[in-house]
């Protein structure tokens, strides 16, 4: 597995062997062994999947007190996924990275504990599969705006607004958020 920094410490993009035949191509998506030699040490607790459609962006997404680790993966289409330092002391402190992940590409984005997370649907629709650390908490679960100014995102909108439920819409900005 290829392991490549990105400018968050700690987030990793994560490229898998890949074998490709005839049929199609096979893949690991986890194995603990693989994963600790790349210096992730996870317990996953839970498994999520989405299915979303073009435009739609859903984030960004976190839990108060029982912070979660995510393994991100887009099975097919195409998506930006996106990590938001959210942890205090930290020298990337509300920064966010984004980064492409796609079906015909498979690769994973490693999130962990103490990050913000959220995706934009960049294809007709995106199935998404993430991996978590910790249960869903709906009463830790909070957000932050995705458009934020302070957080530094480009998000690749080629000019259509995003399409995000009533929720994700109202977050506040970073400076007036719940932190972990």
């Amino acid at each position: 597995m290829k392991r490549t920094e990105t400018p968050l410490p700690g987030v990793l993009l994560l490229e898998p062997r890949l074998f490709r035949d005839a049929r199609g191509h096979f893949l690991e998506t986890w194995n603990r062994k693989a994963f600790e030699e790349a210096g992730i040490r996870a317990d996953f607790v839970q498994d999520n999947a989405s299915r979303s459609l073009r435009r739609v962006l859903r984030g960004l997404h976190y839990q108060v007190r029982k912070s979660q680790g995510k393994l991100v993966t887009c099975l097919r289409g195409e998506i930006f996924d996106v990590a938001v330092d959210l942890r205090r002391g930290s020298p990337a402190f509300g920064r966010g990275f984004g980064c492409r992940l796609a079906g015909d590409r498979p690769s994973a984005l490693w999130i962990p504990p103490g990050f913000a997370h959220g995706f934009l649907v960049l294809s007709e629709e995106a199935d998404v599969h993430y991996k978590v650390t910790e249960f869903y908490s709906p009463a830790d679960e909070r957000g932050i705006a995705w458009n934020d100014p302070a957080l530094g995102i480009e998000w690749p909108l080629d000019g259509g607004a995003p399409i995000l439920n009533e929720r994700d819409a109202a977050f506040p900005p970073l400076s007036r958020a719940e932190l972990p």
